[in-house]
């Protein structure tokens, strides 16, 4: 699995992963039960503008704190520190996260129908904030 299967599948496993995962390697995933949501689940990428060719990096990301009821996967994220010139005892350092890849940021949400999950999950995107800041608006149409 890639982006954004991966974000849609994983988080709606409840039963312990690592576990499944070793009883996979020792070929005994018979003996073990997959307990998953039954909620659906719906995951939007949030893109650099440009992408999947050229695209910028360094762009600071807002928004974040924001987001309710979402989980946030960072693809293309970085930190940015910056600090005031004049370093004194009470000057404030601060921390950016920007985007430093095509594949920014997936948002997947859970709902009782695939309309709750993929409205949850654009509300969100609408929240995250960046320069150039492009995502798909068709998400889940063939499946409604």
């Amino acid at each position: 699995m890639g982006d954004p299967e991966g974000e849609v599948v994983i988080p709606r496993i409840k039963s312990d992963l690592l576990n499944s995962s070793l009883a996979w390697l020792e070929n005994n995933l018979e003996e073990k039960t997959l307990e998953t949501d039954n909620r659906f689940a719906a995951c939007v990428m949030l893109v650099s503008g440009g992408y999947p060719g050229s695209y910028a990096k360094g762009k600071v990301i807002s928004g974040l704190d924001n987001v309710k009821d979402s989980i946030i996967f960072h693809a293309g994220t970085d930190f940015q520190t910056t600090n005031n010139e004049l370093r004194t005892p009470n000057s404030e350092l601060r921390t950016n996260i920007v985007t430093n890849g095509g594949r920014v940021i997936a948002i997947t949400s859970f709902g009782n129908t695939i309309q709750e999950a993929l409205a949850l999950s654009y509300k969100n995107a609408e929240i995250i904030q960046f320069e150039g800041k492009y995502y798909r608006h068709d998400i889940g149409e063939d499946l409604i």
